[in-house]
């Protein structure tokens, strides 16, 4: 039964990436042939568009009220971005050049909003509906100042698509959602059915498993933008994950349901992301450019946070 659990579950997440992907890259199309700035793609349209999936898996685990696994997905996610996503994205393209003052500013606004859900889980012992509130009101907030911002930023992408092909464009991005939503309630199913099966809290499964192949679109966007020379845009993106998951995710899944986690846990999670974000912000604000030395330290960090989950997973069973 585990060995079957696995498999439905990793067929369940390639679909979660295929369908994100094609997601991500429709929204993409559509942006271009509406000639949206760098800055906007970015910030607005592909931070949220890859933060699809974890959006569509906290849904879903709000339904099944497994609640749990998206936390531990979001926080999974925040750490893989900041630390292997980016990093890979830096040794890729050898080196990443910072040009935007208001992209150092704003990489420090992420480290103080994921800092939000950590403290209300804190305050009442779990994120509650009303937190929930809180938090997309502090996403309502976040967008209308990006929004504000984004006329300092003239530069308009190369890419466009004819205008015959905005219908076809605007029915895949539909189906693609749609996908999603199907695929992320496999993720959910199975991922429960593993914690089950292994005797695992459902945070474990959610900051270890889930979160890696949720995290793969930002992984995929975000190399392709560097390697093009659009480095505002990766960052842009990276940044704007951070704030969609922190608030947006786990604003829309609380208010569903109330979420909980294992305590050791969660709080052990929370505080190397926000460690983790910290670093990221202090990196992207000491200097212009992040260089390849700093690409692999990012990349050891995601590797000791495993490390220390594991040994913590012992401590938790026991073991």
């Amino acid at each position: 039964m585990l060995l079957l659990n696995f498999i439905f579950f990793a067929v369940s997440i390639i679909a979660l990436i295929l369908a994100g992907s094609f997601t991500v890259k429709y929204l993409s199309k559509i942006a271009a042939f509406l000639h949206a700035s760098e800055y906007v793609l970015g910030f607005m349209l592909m931070a949220i568009a890859t933060s699809i999936p974890e959006l569509f898996v906290g849904i879903s685990s709000a339904i099944a009220k497994q609640t749990a696994l998206s936390m531990g997905n979001v926080i999974g996610s925040n750490i893989a971005n900041v630390t292997i996503i980016i990093g890979i994205s830096i040794l890729l393209a050898k080196g990443m050049h910072i040009k935007s003052e208001k992209t150092r500013k704003d990489s420090i606004y992420m480290t103080l909003i994921v800092v939000v859900p950590i403290i209300l889980t804190l305050i009442g012992g779990t994120l509650s509906r009303i937190d929930g509130v809180i938090l997309l009101g502090f996403f309502g907030i976040y967008s209308y100042n990006l929004w504000k911002q984004s006329k300092e930023f003239k530069k308009e992408l190369e890419d466009s698509i004819p205008r015959w092909q905005i219908v076809l464009d605007v029915f895949l991005f539909i189906i693609s959602v749609i996908a999603l939503f199907l695929s992320s309630n496999f993720v959910v199913k199975y991922a429960s059915n593993l914690a089950v099966d292994l005797s695992l809290p459902p945070i474990v499964i959610g900051l270890l498993l889930i979160a890696i192949g949720t995290s793969l679109p930002e992984l995929v966007f975000g190399t392709h933008a560097i390697l093009k020379g659009h480095t505002e845009m990766a960052l842009g993106n990276i940044i704007g994950s951070g704030v969609a998951n922190a608030t947006l995710v786990l604003g829309a899944t609380s208010i569903i349901y109330p979420i909980t986690a294992d305590f050791l846990l969660f709080i052990s999670s929370g505080v190397f992301m926000i460690v983790v974000c910290f670093l990221f912000s202090t990196f992207v604000e000491t200097g212009r450019r992040l260089s390849t030395m700093e690409g692999i330290s990012m990349v050891l960090l995601y590797v000791f946070f495993i490390i220390v989950e594991y040994y913590l997973k012992g401590i938790r069973l026991g073991l």
